[in-house]
C-alpha cells in the first residue's frame, strides 16, 4: 500500500520520516504467514520482520481501510468513469530513498509536469513518488488481490491533490487528497522500462540509502491498457493509515523477470550499523473489509474475462 515521502524533494518526505523514527524495534516473534503484517490485525501480536510494524497500532476506526480483495463478479460497471490522462515529464526524476519499508523514486512535486487526471478524478494531481511491495517469494507479495488471486508485487504511484491543496502534507490528512495508481507485477519476461531502476537498486541497499536518480519515465511501467481500471475509497496502507486515497487498480498486469525481483529481495530494513541485518521482502498491510464499499470498473467484467492476467508463477 501507500508510502510517504524524504528530505530535499516534496515536503512530504518528511513526515514518513518522522513516523519512522519514532518506531522502536521489540522482540522478534514469527507469524503464522511470514510476512510483518500481524501488528495490523491483532494489537497484541508483534513483529519485527521490518520497522514499520514492530509495534501494535491504533488502527483507525474508520470504514475505508486499505488493500482489499477485488471480487470481479460484484464489482459495478460504471459508464462515466473517464479515461485517464497520465503526463509524466521524466525531467522531474530526482532520487531513489531506502527508507527502511521500501525504495522510494522520488519526484518535484512543485509544478504540475507531472500530472494524472480524469478516470475517477475531477482535480489534477502530480506525481510524489513510487514505490512496490513484494513478497519473500513469487507466491504473494501485492497488497491487493483480485478474487483472491495473489500476485507476487504491486506497484503504487502517488499522488496528491495540487487543485485542493497546497502541499503533500496537507493533503495527505484530508479528504480526496491522494489518487494512488496499483499496479500487479507478474513473472515472465525482462521489463527493459524497469531495469535502469533495477540497475541503480545496490546502491540504495540499506535504510536511509539515498541517490541521484534521473530521468526516469515512470509512464514506462505502465500496462499497456490502461484504460480498464477499478477505483475504490481508500486509504494509505502504511501509519498515519489515513482514508484521503482514491484507488486505481490496473487490470492488466505488468510482467517483470524473476532476477529483477530478486534484486528488489536484496535490499534490507537495517541500516548498514545495525548488527542484525534483514532482508526488505513481505513489507506489505493485510487486507481489510469492503465495508459496504463500491468496487467500479471501467469495464464490463465478463465472467470469462475475470482475471487480468495469468497466475503469477
Amino acid at each position: 500500500m501507500v508510502i510517504l515521502a524524504a528530505v530535499l524533494a516534496p515536503l512530504g518526505r518528511q513526515l514518513q520520516r518522522r513516523l519512522a523514527g519514532r518506531i522502536r524495534l521489540q522482540q522478534q516473534q514469527q507469524p503464522v504467514r511470514r510476512c510483518n503484517l500481524s501488528a495490523c490485525s491483532s494489537r497484541y501480536v508483534l513483529s519485527q520482520m521490518h520497522p514499520m510494524w514492530q509495534e501494535p497500532l491504533a488502527i483507525p476506526g474508520g470504514e475505508r481501510q486499505s488493500p482489499i480483495d477485488i471480487s470481479v463478479r460484484k464489482s459495478m460497471f460504471d459508464p462515466q468513469l473517464k479515461p485517464l490522462v497520465m503526463k509524466y515529464d521524466p525531467r522531474t526524476c530526482q532520487q531513489i530513498w531506502n527508507n527502511g519499508y521500501s525504495f522510494l523514486v522520488e519526484y518535484d512535486d512543485t509544478t504540475d509536469k507531472s500530472t494524472l487526471q480524469g478516470g475517477p478524478l475531477e482535480d489534477q494531481f502530480r506525481l510524489c513518488q513510487f514505490h512496490f511491495h513484494w513478497g519473500e517469494n513469487n507466491k504473494w507479495g501485492a497488497e491487493h488481490t483480485v478474487d483472491h488471486l495473489l500476485y507476487p508485487a504491486e506497484l503504487h504511484l502517488v499522488h496528491w491533490n495540487a487543485d485542493r491543496y497546497s502541499l503533500f502534507e496537507e493533503a495527505v490528512m484530508e479528504d480526496n487528497g491522494l489518487a494512488v495508481i496499483g499496479v500487479f507485477l507478474k513473472v515472465g519476461k525482462r521489463h527493459e522500462g524497469l531495469q535502469k531502476l533495477v540497475d541503480a537498486l545496490p546502491a540504495v541497499r540499506h535504510k536511509d540509502s539515498v541517490v541521484e536518480f534521473t530521468r526516469f519515465d515512470a509512464s514506462g511501467l505502465l500496462p499497456e491498457n490502461t484504460q480498464d481500471y477499478w477505483t475504490y475509497a481508500g486509504s494509505l496502507t502504511t501509519p498515519p493509515l489515513t482514508e484521503a486515497v482514491t484507488w486505481i487498480i490496473m487490470k492488466q498486469p505488468i510482467e517483470v523477470s524473476h532476477d529483477q525481483l530478486a534484486v528488489f529481495r536484496s535490499l534490507l530494513f537495517t541500516s548498514a550499523e545495525e548488527d542484525v541485518q534483514k532482508s526488505m521482502v513481505n513489507n506489505f498491510r493485510v487486507q481489510q473489509p469492503l465495508k459496504g464499499r463500491t468496487v467500479r470498473s471501467s469495464f464490463v467484467p465478463f465472467l470469462q474475462d475475470a482475471h487480468p492476467g495469468d497466475v503469477p508463477q
